[in-house]
C-alpha cells in the first residue's frame, strides 16, 4: 500500500479544511514547495496535490505552485481541483504532474471524461468525494445524485485504472477512515486501484486500511498535526 502525503492549496499556501468546509480552513505553511521538498527528503515518493481554489472556482488557479513542486522535486505528483478542459489537463501533465484527478467534471460530463480516460489511460484518476452516500462536486459544495459505485461503473468500461474515494464526513477529523467503504469498493471493483482518503489520525488507522487491499492512502492533517511522523508512514509505505 502506498502512503501518499497531501498538500492542499488556498491562496498559494498549504492549508487543510475540516469536512470540506472552506470556513474551517487552517493554514499550516506559507510555502508548499518547501513542504513538498520535506516530504521527498523524508522518503516519500508520491504527493497528492489539491488546488482548493480551483475546486471552488471550477478552473485550476495555483499554477505557479503546482509547477514549482513538479519542477523542484522528483515526487510523483497527482494533481486535482477544478480541472474542466483538456487544455488544463495537458498543461498539468506538461508541468510534470504524473496524474490528474477528475472530480466534478466526471459527474457533469461523462462523455468527455470517458474520452480522456481512453486517451490518457493511467494518468487519469477518478476522484469521488462522498457525503451521505452521494458524490459531491464543486469543492464539496454541491451534492449529486450519484453513488460512488455508479460513478466508478460509468468509467470502468472505458479503462479506468485509479479511483480515489474521500469520505467527506471523516476528512480532517482524524477520527478514523471509512474502512468498510474501502474494503467494499476493493471487492466490488477488482480491476480498479482504490485510494483511500479522509479521517486518518493514527498508525492504527493506517494498519486497518492496509487489510482492505486498497492501493494507497492519502494522509494530510495527521502529519501536519504531529499525530503520525513521516518516518512511521514511510516505513509502512510501498516505495
Amino acid at each position: 500500500m502506498y502512503i501518499i502525503p497531501a498538500i492542499d492549496l488556498i491562496g498559494g499556501k498549504c492549508v487543510r479544511l475540516t469536512q470540506g468546509d472552506y470556513a474551517r480552513e487552517k493554514v499550516y505553511r506559507d510555502n508548499p514547495v518547501d513542504v513538498a521538498k520535506e516530504f521527498q527528503d523524508a522518503g516519500f515518493t508520491r504527493l497528492h496535490l489539491v488546488d482548493l481554489d480551483g475546486a471552488k472556482n471550477g478552473r485550476v488557479v495555483n499554477w505557479d505552485v503546482i509547477g514549482s513542486i513538479c519542477r523542484e522535486t522528483s515526487l510523483k505528483v497527482d494533481v486535482g481541483g477544478g480541472i474542466k478542459t483538456e487544455e488544463e489537463l495537458k498543461r498539468l501533465l506538461d508541468l510534470g504532474a504524473s496524474q490528474v484527478n477528475l472530480g466534478s467534471i466526471a459527474v457533469k460530463n461523462t462523455e468527455l471524461v470517458r474520452s480522456w480516460i481512453e486517451k490518457y489511460g493511467e494518468r487519469i484518476i477518478l476522484s469521488a468525494d462522498v457525503r451521505d452516500g452521494r458524490v459531491a462536486v464543486a469543492g464539496w459544495q454541491e451534492a449529486s445524485s450519484l453513488t460512488v459505485d455508479e460513478l466508478i461503473m460509468t468509467y470502468e468500461p472505458a479503462g479506468l485504472s485509479f479511483a480515489t474515494c474521500t469520505e467527506i464526513s471523516a476528512d480532517g477529523t482524524l477520527a478514523g477512515p471509512a474502512v468498510e467503504l474501502y474494503a467494499r469498493l476493493v471487492e466490488a471493483f477488482p480491476s480498479i486501484r482504490v485510494i483511500a482518503s479522509g479521517g486518518v489520525g493514527s498508525i492504527d488507522h493506517i494498519d486497518k486500511l492496509s487489510t482492505t487491499g486498497v492501493y494507497g492512502v492519502i494522509v494530510g492533517k495527521a502529519i501536519y498535526e504531529g499525530k503520525i511522523t513521516a518516518a512511521e508512514l514511510v516505513a509502512r509505505s510501498e516505495k
